[in-house]
């Protein structure tokens, strides 16, 4: 049977910036340090910057301290449309290891700003001690553009693109 996977082409790479810039939330996967076993959460996204996801986290969360324990982690990011089939609607399944930006931190009022650009309703904790901007940076990605459009990325083909 001859493989499903594409080749990595700039339909692939325009797909995961469509898919980035418009993405406002994520479905956040990570191992649970208490048990060992994945877990789940829904987090607020947006494309910082410099293309890195770009997350705002309460030190009060599981999610917060798991990845601090364990930085690897993984996001589901696209939604389906209001119509058909949600299985056709473009999905990047990302690898990435998550960097924790905090109050003080040199970039950390840059990163604030460009999340507030796409999540305004955060200006009301982005301010709290107990939250932090947390950088995705890739490692890698599956991208499912729709039936027949499967892609195995690499971090190069995430964080090159114009």
């Amino acid at each position: 049977m001859k493989s499903p996977i594409r080749p990595v082409d700039d339909e692939a790479r325009a797909m995961v910036r469509d898919v980035m810039q418009s993405a406002r939330f994520a479905a956040l996967s990570l191992i649970d340090p208490d048990t060992g076993a994945p877990m789940v959460s829904r987090i607020a996204l947006v494309e910082g910057p410099d293309r890195i996801p770009l997350s705002l986290i309460s030190d009060l969360s599981q999610h917060s301290a798991a990845l601090q324990k364990t930085p690897v982690c993984s996001l589901l990011i696209g939604e389906p449309g209001a119509k058909g089939d949600p299985l056709t609607y473009p999905r990047l399944s990302l690898q990435a290891e998550a960097g924790f930006v905090r109050h003080g931190d040199v970039a950390h009022a840059r990163l604030a700003q460009a999340f507030l650009a796409k999540q305004p309703k955060a200006k009301l904790y982005i301010g709290f001690a107990d939250f932090a901007l947390v950088r995705f940076t890739p490692l890698g990605a599956h991208l499912n553009g729709g039936f027949g459009k499967a892609y195995v990325l690499d971090a190069s083909d995430l964080t090159d693109t114009p």
